[in-house]
C-alpha cells in the first residue's frame, strides 16, 4: 500500500553541528531504507539560529531534506491548535514543542520522526512499508517503531500480543516513531492524562511524549514495535554503556583476591 509519508528530524543548539550535517542527515535518512514524500530539519532551541540556518540552507540546496523550519516561528500556533500552554508543558515545552510543531505542520498522511541522537542500526531491515500496511487495517494501533537499541527481549517481555513480525503493547516513545499524522491533529487530544503515564521522568514536566501515552492508554490504542529492526539511541546507548562498565568494575571488586 502506497500512503504519503513524511520524514522528520531536529537539532538544538548542543547538536546542530553533527546532525545538520549533509553526510550525518543522508546515513539518517538512507537508514530508514523508505522514499519519503517530504524530509524536514527542525530548528529548536537556539541562541544564536545563524550558523544553524547557513547548515540547514546547504541541506536544501543539496536535496539532503526538502526544507528546514524554525520551531519557535511556528510554537504559538501549534500550542493554540492542542489546546496547550507553554505553562501547561512546564519543564517539558523544550522537549516537546518540536514535536508538536511537527505534528500540526504535517501534511502527509504518515510522519515519521527521530530524534537528533537517534538513527537507524546498521544494515537494519526495511520496516517503515510494512508498518504502514499493518495500521491502515488495525484501527487500534496509533504508532509503529523499530526495537530501541537492539532491546528485543524487553519488547517481548512487554508485549501484549505479537505476530511474525510485531509486538503489541502499550507505550510510546519521542526518539522515533512513526504515526498517522491525522490521529493526534486534533484540539485537546494531546490534553489527557493517565496514572501509568506518570512512569515518564520526572525533569521532562508535562512532556509531549508522556501526553501520547495517556491518550493511547485512555482508547485503547496500541503501538507496533518490529522483531526484526533497531534503532539506536546514542544518548541512551552510551548511558547503558557507562553502568555495565560500572558494573563489571563492581564485581571485579568483590572478587576474592589470590
Amino acid at each position: 500500500m502506497t500512503s504519503s509519508v513524511s520524514f522528520e528530524t531536529k537539532c538544538y543548539e548542543g547538536d546542530w553541528k553533527l546532525v545538520a550535517s549533509e553526510p550525518y542527515l543522508r546515513r539518517v535518512i538512507a537508514g530508514c531504507r523508505y522514499h519519503f514524500d517530504h524530509r524536514v530539519l527542525y530548528l529548536n532551541n537556539f541562541a544564536d539560529y545563524g550558523p544553524a540556518i547557513e547548515a540547514a540552507e546547504r541541506l536544501v540546496a543539496t536535496n539532503t531534506v526538502d526544507e528546514y523550519c524554525v520551531v519557535e516561528e511556528h510554537a504559538a500556533e501549534a500550542l493554540k491548535f492542542f489546546g496547550l500552554t507553554k505553562d501547561s508543558l512546564t519543564v517539558g515545552y523544550n522537549y516537546s514543542i518540536a514535536e508538536l510543531v511537527g505534528i500540526f505542520r504535517c501534511k502527509s498522511r504518515y510522519l515519521l520522526h527521530f530524534s537528533g541522537d537517534s538513527q537507524m542500526a546498521d544494515k537494519a531491515p526495511a520496516w517503515v512499508g510494512d508498518a504502514i500496511d499493518l495500521m491502515e487495517t488495525k484501527s487500534d494501533v496509533l504508532v509503529a517503531n523499530p526495537v530501541w537499541n537492539g532491546r528485543y527481549r524487553q519488547a517481548r517481555r512487554e508485549a501484549l500480543a505479537e505476530d511474525g513480525n510485531w509486538y503489541y503493547s502499550y507505550g510510546f516513545s519521542d526518539q522515533c516513531y512513526l504515526v498517522k499524522a491525522a490521529s493526534l491533529q486534533n484540539h485537546g487530544v494531546l490534553s489527557e492524562t493517565h496514572p501509568a503515564s506518570d512512569r515518564y521522568p520526572a525533569y521532562g514536566g508535562e512532556l509531549f511524549e508522556k501526553r501520547v501515552d495517556a491518550y493511547m492508554r485512555n482508547h485503547n490504542l496500541h503501538r507496533i514495535t518490529s522483531k526484526h529492526a533497531s534503532y539506536v539511541h546514542k544518548t541512551q546507548a552510551k548511558v547503558g554503556s557507562l553502568q555495565r562498565l560500572k558494573r563489571r568494575r563492581a564485581q571485579k571488586s568483590l572478587r576474592p583476591k589470590a
